[in-house]
């Protein structure tokens, strides 16, 4: 049985407080309404060494149903408190359930959705939270939640897709590096001996690949220690603002790779500027939401100055433009809802327009990826087979003379 806190007003208008063992919340709210109890909120007492220390992780999958769930509750004309009860019964994650313990005893006790919400900023990002304050200022959470539920499923999808375009390329390149590995260490080690033993004058080529193979055999370790240094100072210099600005912007300047991480990026910008605006955010709160949320540190900085031009009043088509990070054409798209006082809607349809472009990009990548690495691979195998066959020749002409 577990331990439950509770604070409760008793019938003679006191404060009452206490501990109940209990095997559920629902049943201690019925003992403290037994005894005549009021505006109860119930806190379940944890043991730490009870804790779970490695607590499974919400998901945005979970956030997209909890949302699009809340949304039809609402509708439905269910209170938020009911409503939150009922997901936190049916929640099968602990993660899910005690976050949604926590929102509801925050609304128990008159605090609004978005203040609960903010109580868990790693489930709950700032661009949700604000979408969520701005609903409950115009009464339409409902509709809000069916959008939030609408662009992290969209998102989820965008990121599957990113990350299913880069399975094949990642696969690749890992049997590129185990045939490497295979023949310094174990292939090329044998020829060794067998050409020493023969005591011939071996080819140019053989000699080279011996020599590589031989040394990558010899100082392995060194090479992996070397490799994990590199790594370890690429990770402490990337920690820092200037490092995380330099990484952000190399990428960006790769050729194929950096206009995929571009469209990719304009994409989530303009999805999410768009529900945001479309939710009531005025446009400058919409703007630094939607920078912060971006994981480009080149793009944030650009588009920090560009809301300060907004701010001066100056639109946002122009401010973007003068970032040189745009395309034109999302320029032109964003103008036109300028013009046309259809802002989030053009957004929405520039954000529709990316999605498409950055799925031929990702196409177009992996089409340019697999001939390069065949190449490689191809390079490889050939001289390791030029060498050989060549060496063996050798032999057997030097052994035949």
């Amino acid at each position: 049985m577990a331990r439950f806190a509770y604070v409760a007003t008793a019938p003679d208008g006191t404060t009452a407080s206490g501990v109940e063992r209990a095997t559920s919340r629902e049943e201690v709210e019925l003992a403290l309404y037994d005894r005549d109890l009021s505006d109860i909120r119930i806190t379940q007492k944890r043991n730490p060494l009870q804790a779970e220390i490695l607590a499974p992780r919400v998901k945005r999958e979970e956030v997209m149903h909890l949302s699009r769930q809340l949304g039809a509750f609402v509708r439905a004309g269910l209170p938020v408190t009911s409503a939150v009860r009922a997901l936190r019964t049916d929640a099968r994650n602990s993660s899910v359930r005690r976050m949604l313990t926590d929102v509801e005893d925050g609304l128990r006790a008159g605090d609004t959705l978005s203040d609960c919400l903010a109580r868990h900023p790693r489930i709950f990002p700032e661009y949700y939270r604000g979408i969520i304050r701005s609903a409950e200022l115009s009464g339409e959470l409902d509709i809000v939640l069916e959008r939030l539920a609408a662009y992290l499923e969209r998102d989820l999808t965008a990121r599957r897709r990113i990350r299913s375009a880069a399975i094949y390329p990642a696969v690749v390149a890992v049997m590129a590096v185990g045939t490497v590995v295979i023949l310094a260490g174990f292939v090329m080690p044998r020829f060794r001996v067998f050409f020493d033993s023969l005591h011939a004058k071996l080819p140019l080529a053989t000699r080279v690949l011996l020599a590589v193979t031989g040394f990558v055999g010899h100082w392995w370790w060194a090479l992996l220690g070397g490799l994990g240094v590199l790594l370890l100072l690429g990770f402490l210099v990337t920690r820092t603002r200037a490092g995380r600005y330099g990484r952000d912007r190399l990428l960006l300047a790769i050729p194929a790779v950096g206009s995929t991480i571009r469209y990719a990026l304009v994409e989530r910008f303009c999805r999410l500027l768009s529900s945001m605006v479309n939710a009531g955010v005025v446009l400058p709160e919409a703007l630094r939401v939607a920078t912060d949320s971006l994981p480009n540190r080149v793009f944030q900085r650009s588009l920090d100055r560009a809301r300060e031009s907004v701010l001066e009043g100056e639109g946002l088509a122009r401010p973007l433009a003068g970032t040189a990070l745009f395309p034109s054409t999302a320029i032109q798209m964003i103008r036109v809802g300028e013009d046309t006082g259809t802002l989030d809607a053009q957004l929405v349809v520039t954000a529709r327009y990316y999605e498409g472009e950055l799925d031929h990009k990702l196409k177009k990548l992996i089409a340019l990826f697999e001939p390069v690495v065949i190449i490689v691979m191809g390079a490889i195998v050939g001289f390791v087979a030029v060498a050989l066959v060549s060496a063996m020749y050798g032999v057997f002409n030097q052994v035949k003379t």
